[in-house]
């Protein structure tokens, strides 16, 4: 077994991909030809916990998620601010936005070869302030995209969709049933000075990099290393054009319908008509409350990502 002068770390969710990703792990493990840790999550949190007392190593370490979304949020979470720790991902949830975004590995050799010339670069996390502080790495909405993520999370449909390799389907299948029952609301952003009235609401999306939904291409300008977040308001559709809309998201090209907008700041205040799901990366974060103020901005504190090719 080779000896590499870098921690390698990998933290594995055991949950991620309803439940492949252990295995995964165990037949990606007996791959590795080189010394490294390996920690399995045992509680939501769990991840974020164990990267803040990696940090206190004092030497840079490559903490390499084995998981999903919510697993890659909690250890970029952790390694804003930290010198030394640079994080990276193998892909093994159901959605893997944040490995489409940010790019992933794929095999034993590639981490090798990375350790030897480590690249890397400082990434924007965005926060969200009002009932608590919540980091998010791709993406935080309120409305539809939530009550879509929060059905598509307990749902044992996905979980035999995935089985078969269908997994993004169950994400498509429940736009459709959530479309027939969901309520628009009012929303007033708040960014750059300006108030902006918006009516019959049915998503507004907060992007710090352009992928959401596994795979939907919710915001095609964002850049994670740009000190901005893009947000992408949905309004005044009737719901068979929404669900026209949808079909366009995988490419990016339902920017060009008049009733999306899209604006773009370090920094937008959002309050709501009536409560209203919200997500953080594609996890539930409850209910917006009516007429509270939810701040989406830049964290001021970096995380280091690992500079892939």
């Amino acid at each position: 077994m080779q000896k590499i002068d870098m921690n390698i770390i990998f933290i594995i969710n055991p949950q991620a991909g309803n439940g492949a990703a252990l295995s995964a792990w165990h037949r990606f493990s007996k791959t590795i030809d080189f010394e490294y840790e390996q920690y399995v999550t045992e509680y939501p949190g769990h991840a974020l916990q164990l990267v803040e007392a990696f940090k206190a190593r004092g030497r840079d370490i490559l903490v390499i998620g084995f998981g999903g979304d919510g697993t890659m949020r909690e250890i970029a979470a952790a390694a804003a601010g930290s010198k030394h720790v640079i994080v990276a991902s193998i892909a093994a949830g159901s959605g893997n936005d944040f490995a489409r975004a940010y790019g992933c590995f794929y095999s034993a050799e590639e981490i090798q070869q990375y350790v030897q010339h480590a690249q890397t670069q400082d990434t924007d996390i965005g926060e969200v302030l009002g009932h608590n502080c919540q980091l998010f790495a791709s993406s935080s909405g309120i409305g539809f995209d939530a009550a879509v993520a929060q059905a598509v999370n307990r749902s044992r449909i996905k979980q035999w969709l995935n089985k078969i390799r269908l997994g993004k389907l169950s994400y498509f299948l429940f736009v459709v049933s959530t479309l027939m029952t969901f309520r628009t609301f009012q929303l007033t952003v708040e960014s750059n000075g300006e108030i902006v009235n918006f009516d019959r609401v049915w998503l507004a999306t907060v992007s710090n990099q352009p992928f959401f939904g596994g795979g939907m291409k919710i915001s095609p300008q964002s850049k994670a290393d740009d000190g901005v977040l893009e947000l992408t308001v949905v309004h005044h559709l009737s719901r068979l054009k929404l669900l026209a809309v949808f079909g366009t998201v995988f490419s990016g090209s339902h920017t060009r319908f008049q009733e999306v907008v899209q604006l773009s700041s370090a920094s937008f205040t959002l309050s709501t008509g009536h409560a209203v799901p919200r997500h953080v990366d594609g996890d539930d974060a409850g209910l917006t409350k009516a007429d509270k103020l939810l701040t989406y901005r830049v964290a001021e504190e970096k995380w280091r990502q690992a500079k892939l090719q």
